[in-house]
């Protein structure tokens, strides 16, 4: 369903002495151009430690990602100048989340956001919210001279939850962007439990076409409209599962916005084409594998695949997840709320890889990550779950239990998404504990203006319109903002 919210909101909405902005290298185009911006992620805490607390994230979060994709779910709901640019992310949770942080408003006040290539549209909590935004910060619109209510009603449902309000317009900045009329939602009506301190809100990166508000996102304007090098998005997630020693809030890596950091990646990037139009971004599954041995999966649309930034581990249809586990000696169905889920023993080393595509490329997803939590007795948690499918949802939705081992990148046009081997230094940089990148905002240097007219991808693509936005100006701010730890 469009524009439906990723579950990791509802469970939890996240190198050394230094700045990660400082600590992060800076590839030659991030390091000479003046325009060049990056985003930090940030993660969040882990705060689930009994077999019983993992019972209930698993069963909450098998819920929600069907939800999200449009599957069944059982229960009730409650209530003139190109540049680049990362921002960088903050780890929530133990790799539970990621999140990046944004400017809102004039003056800009900013807000972390979790930054969801499941989903395609862009809500922070009220001032005004009456439920579910305790101890968070919310946006208040008396404040920001350029804010424009649209008095449209504005909700998202899934599984377990909705966040409801009103559409609005006002500027948006991260990384050193702007769009000064971007189409938001301000909720004032939030499920309890959907949002967790210090996150306020969820920027979607899928494409427009799956907007429950009809609004182009943030960044398919700057895409569309040639404010960046590059019409590409590259992740780079950091790796704190299972790390005794780990933070509430640790780094996340980086969301980069127009170009890719070649210091984070080692060889080319292997691209694979959207296979249908531009809504989520699907790739067909083509290979599956544990421990060298191969799994069968069907092909064609039974394939496909939603890359998803937004989504903790890997979930899939009900048979090949079974066949998978049935090659790990020991391993058990789950019962009760970790029904669709599987245990293993936790000696029992175990490395899947994935292909897409019509790429003869595997990338393999490492036993830390395929090892959610040890429950007890020696068993534990495998990340793999099944995914009951439905509606518009993808037979395999997956999520950071592989995107933490490689370095992603999302193409705007042609329609496409990447992966590429880790570096050693972006390696280097997984389980270790430091100070969490803080927000800035940068002076404006450059604008570019987007065209209020329909754009047509390449390929396979829908064709994409401004609509209820019109024309759109892009601001890029100055290098000196990123290079001191920059979050917008």
């Amino acid at each position: 369903m469009p524009g439906k919210l990723s579950f990791t909101l509802a469970v939890l909405v996240a190198l050394e002495a230094t700045t990660l902005a400082s600590a992060l290298p800076q590839s030659p185009k991030r390091r000479f151009n003046s325009g060049t911006r990056a985003v930090s992620l940030v993660r969040h805490p882990r705060t689930l430690k009994s077999a019983e607390e993992w019972g209930t994230w698993a069963y909450a979060h098998r819920r929600r990602m069907q939800a999200k994709y449009g599957g069944p779910v059982e229960g009730k709901g409650e209530l003139g100048r190109r540049s680049s640019g990362t921002n960088m992310m903050v780890n929530q949770g133990g790799d539970s989340s990621y999140y990046g942080t944004m400017s809102l408003g004039t003056p800009g006040t900013s807000f972390n956001v979790i930054l969801d290539t499941g989903s395609s549209d862009l809500w922070v909590a009220d001032s005004n919210c009456q439920a579910g935004c305790t101890s968070i910060s919310t946006f208040q619109s008396s404040s920001s001279s350029t804010f424009q209510n649209l008095s449209t009603p504005f909700q998202i449902t899934y599984g377990s939850g909705q966040a409801q309000g009103t559409l609005a317009r006002d500027v948006v900045q991260m990384a050193g962007f702007a769009v000064p009329n971007q189409v938001f939602a301000t909720c004032d009506l939030v499920s309890s439990g959907l949002l967790q301190n210090p996150v306020s809100g969820l920027m979607g990166l899928a494409f427009s076409t799956i907007a429950s508000s009809g609004a182009v996102p943030f960044w398919q304007t700057l895409a569309s409209g040639g404010a960046w090098d590059s019409p590409v998005m590259g992740f780079y997630l950091t790796r704190f599962n299972n790390v005794t020693n780990a933070q509430k809030l640790e780094p996340g890596g980086s969301f980069d916005m127009g170009f890719t950091n070649t210091s984070l990646y080692q060889g080319d990037i292997d691209y694979v084409a959207l296979p249908t139009k531009a809504t989520y971004w699907i790739l067909p599954l083509n290979s599956l594998s544990v421990n060298d041995s191969s799994i069968s999966i069907p092909s064609g649309s039974s394939s496909y695949a939603a890359i998803d930034t937004g989504t903790t581990l890997v979930g899939g249809p009900k048979s090949v997840i079974a066949h998978l586990f049935g090659q790990i000696p020991g391993s058990q169905p789950g019962t009760g709320n970790f029904e669709g889920y599987y245990t293993y023993p936790c000696n029992t080393p175990v490395i899947v890889r994935l292909g897409f595509g019509n790429s003869s490329q595997t990338w393999p997803i490492s036993s830390d990550d395929f090892k959610l939590s040890e429950l007890d007795q020696g068993q534990c948690l495998g990340a793999f779950f099944e995914l009951s499918g439905g509606g518009s949802a993808p037979p395999w939705i997956i999520g950071d239990t592989f995107l933490k081992n490689v370095y992603s990148v999302f193409r705007y046009d042609p329609p496409s998404v990447g992966f590429a081997n880790l570096s050693s230094t972006a390696i280097s940089m997984n389980g270790v504990t430091g100070p969490v990148p803080s927000s800035t905002q940068g002076s404006t240097v450059a604008t570019v203006s987007a065209t209020g007219a329909p754009t047509t991808l390449s390929g396979d693509a829908t064709s994409s319109t401004f609509g209820m936005m019109g024309a759109m100006t892009v601001v890029t701010t100055s290098l000196m903002a990123a290079m001191v730890g920059m979050l917008m």
